[in-house]
């Protein structure tokens, strides 16, 4: 006899995290549940970091909505639900009024940075997720060699990446136009 494994979607992750005794953090990947460990203090000085000079640059040109954490899923798809370290959404494509549970669009930049409990495939995987969902840009920033990866599409709609070293920095390209945030400032 075959057994099969449930598959999920967003009402049931919702489910799970209202019912839940704990503090534990999810997403969700094509039906299955994945449980985030939280994350080291490196990590989340940089998620800190990283959300306040997007939210410094955006305070008076009001483009859109920087989030640290939320969960975006794509709008046709209810099988799938990422939690990116921090992200931006422009004003034109954000719901009104912003909701108060998960987002029903990948935002147009998604922040993943790199922990020692996931790997580089899993952040690369996620990144093409997002990037097929409608986000216009992707950085993965990798902590052990204070360096980053841009990911984007390019014309043809193939996945671009970009490594960005630690002398280099990161542009908001037409996400946020003007944007730069230099490695050694983010790492300093």
């Amino acid at each position: 006899m075959e057994v099969k494994q449930r598959l999920y979607d967003i009402d049931d992750l919702w489910q799970i995290v209202c019912d839940a005794d704990d503090d534990k953090r999810y997403e969700l990947i094509e039906g299955e549940i994945f449980d985030m460990a939280p994350p080291g203090g490196e990590h989340g000085t940089l998620v800190g970091e990283i959300y306040y000079y997007l939210r410094l640059f955006d305070r008076e040109r009001l483009l859109g909505m920087p989030t640290v954490d939320a969960g975006y899923h794509p709008p046709d798809d209810r099988s799938t639900l990422l939690s990116p370290d921090v992200a931006f959404t422009r004003v034109e494509r954000a719901p009104k009024p912003f909701p108060r549970t998960w987002v029903p669009l990948m935002p147009d930049l998604a922040v993943e940075i790199k922990s020692p409990s996931n790997t580089l495939a899993e952040l690369r995987r996620k990144a093409a997720i997002y990037l097929n969902h409608g986000s216009q840009l992707v950085w993965i920033i990798l902590p052990a060699s204070q360096s980053a990866e841009v990911h984007r599409l390019d014309a043809p709609g193939e996945i671009h990446i970009d490594a960005i070293q630690p002398d280099g920095a990161l542009s908001g390209e037409g996400v946020l136009p003007g944007f730069t945030l230099e490695l050694a400032t983010l790492f300093a």
